[in-house]
């Protein structure tokens, strides 16, 4: 898991792009640091053992690095500035991962998480602070079953694919094109209370765009679901434009809404993304332990993994692309590096990234199923979406002169900070407790 930091933003989660009394952008659109104001930057882990495509390859490092002697140890930690084996630090929110230095009190292995590592690739980390540089532990504290994440992706012109990620796991904000992203969680408290959007935003679409018969039209998952579908990349990041009709901003909120379901694969009671009958892929030949090869057959639209078979997968599901970077041949490579040994760059792996290849385990065959339907279905809301843009296109626009009106622009300058968590105890280093 790889991300970079950005002279834009502070390390303290506070978006820096566009402070209080920024002047609107001039295109007429909506910036999304105006609309979800708060924003934090990708998780930094100093270390690539701590992550990957398999837990049990993950809890195999932990014991290898807990049972060594202590030069060892030192070596295998892969020390930085910010953690090394003697480093003591909070618990992570929510995790009861220790706070001793590991070098004196490893404790348990961790349960490792699931994380979403780029817009597509779900995978695992080990959530112990005292093996991550930066984990944002400001997201661990509004990380629960009803917070949703919005992630920019940096999307190049030739993307198929929205230029937002919504997921329901924590994601690492990782770019496939390099760029670093921000990562906004719908909600700054846990339990899904007090919306990280421009406060006063929603009230201002209900009273101009109408009631109507949805109850649910301006909710704040309405208003992410609309950002979803008409979200549009920049040179100076996302643009959103809000519409002045409410049957687009009725149309674009459910387009949104199936999108998220499907970048979100069903999670928080949805149902499983699911191509119709004749068109869901197959295993036609077993995959091999240790594949090394990716290509795609477009003739009877087989997607061949090693000695392996897949089938049918749609061309747009293997030209589907983020960052102009083939989703599904990314997926395969580190899986691949991963089944044979190799470092997250193909590379002969060193320390810990070399322990616990198992080969292509079974659970990775389903993930692959599931994610060429994932990027078939998303590609199939093309048409909708750029029809949605035509209409948008078209106008009228609510436009951000009219927001500064409301008194919705500029956003306050608190509304770019995490909210307190009062009354929450929290395990802090050599476990001393802090209230925050």
């Amino acid at each position: 898991m790889t991300a970079h930091g950005t002279a834009a933003a502070g390390g303290d989660g506070i978006a820096r792009s566009s402070p209080p009394g920024t002047p609107p952008p001039p295109d007429g659109l909506l910036s999304l640091d105006e609309l979800m104001p708060w924003s934090v930057r990708p998780l930094r882990t100093g270390r690539t053992w701590v992550s990957g495509p398999d837990p049990v390859v993950l809890r195999a490092r932990w014991e290898r690095l807990a049972a060594a002697e202590a030069a060892e140890q030192e070596r295998l930690f892969a020390p930085t500035r910010s953690r090394t084996p003697h480093t003591s630090v909070a618990a992570l929110p929510g995790r009861s991962a220790g706070t001793g230095r590991f070098a004196r009190t490893p404790g348990p292995c961790p349960d490792p998480v699931r994380i979403l590592h780029g817009p597509y690739d779900e995978q695992w980390l080990l959530p112990d602070h005292r093996l991550i540089d930066a984990a944002r532990p400001e997201l661990w504290r509004v990380a629960d079953g009803q917070q949703l994440f919005a992630v920019d992706h940096s999307s190049a012109p030739e993307d198929a694919g929205p230029a937002l990620s919504v997921t329901a796991l924590l994601p690492d904000g990782h770019s496939p094109a390099g760029r670093p992203g921000r990562i906004r969680p719908l909600y700054r408290r846990p339990g899904g209370t007090e919306p990280n959007l421009a406060p006063g935003l929603a009230d201002l679409l209900r009273g101009r765009l109408g009631g109507g018969p949805d109850p649910d039209a301006f909710t704040p998952e309405a208003v992410l679901a609309w950002t979803l579908a008409a979200a549009l990349p920049s040179p100076t990041g996302l643009r959103v434009p809000l519409p002045a009709d409410a049957e687009v901003w009725s149309s674009g909120v459910a387009l949104g809404r199936e999108l998220m379901r499907l970048q979100s694969r069903g999670a928080r009671g949805g149902e499983r993304p699911r191509l119709p009958g004749g068109r869901r892929p197959y295993v036609r030949a077993t995959l091999p332990a240790r594949p090394t090869e990716l290509r795609y057959e477009a003739g009877d639209e087989t997607l061949v993994v090693g000695d392996g078979r897949i089938s049918p997968v749609p061309a747009a599901a293997w030209e589907f692309t983020v960052g102009g970077v083939r989703v599904l041949e990314l997926w395969f490579g580190r899986r691949a590096a991963a089944s044979a040994g190799r470092g997250p760059d193909g590379a002969a792996p060193d320390g810990l990234d070399a322990v616990g290849a198992r080969g292509w385990p079974r659970e990775w065959t389903s993930e692959l199923l599931e994610l060429i339907t994932v990027l078939a279905l998303l590609d199939d809301t093309a048409g909708p979406r750029e029809q949605l843009r035509d209409r948008l296109g078209a106008g009228p626009l609510i436009g951000p002169a009219e927001l500064r009106a409301a008194g919705v622009l500029p956003v306050p300058s608190s509304a770019r900070r995490p909210a307190s968590v009062l009354g929450h105890q929290e395990e802090g280093p050599e476990g001393q407790f802090a209230l925050l």
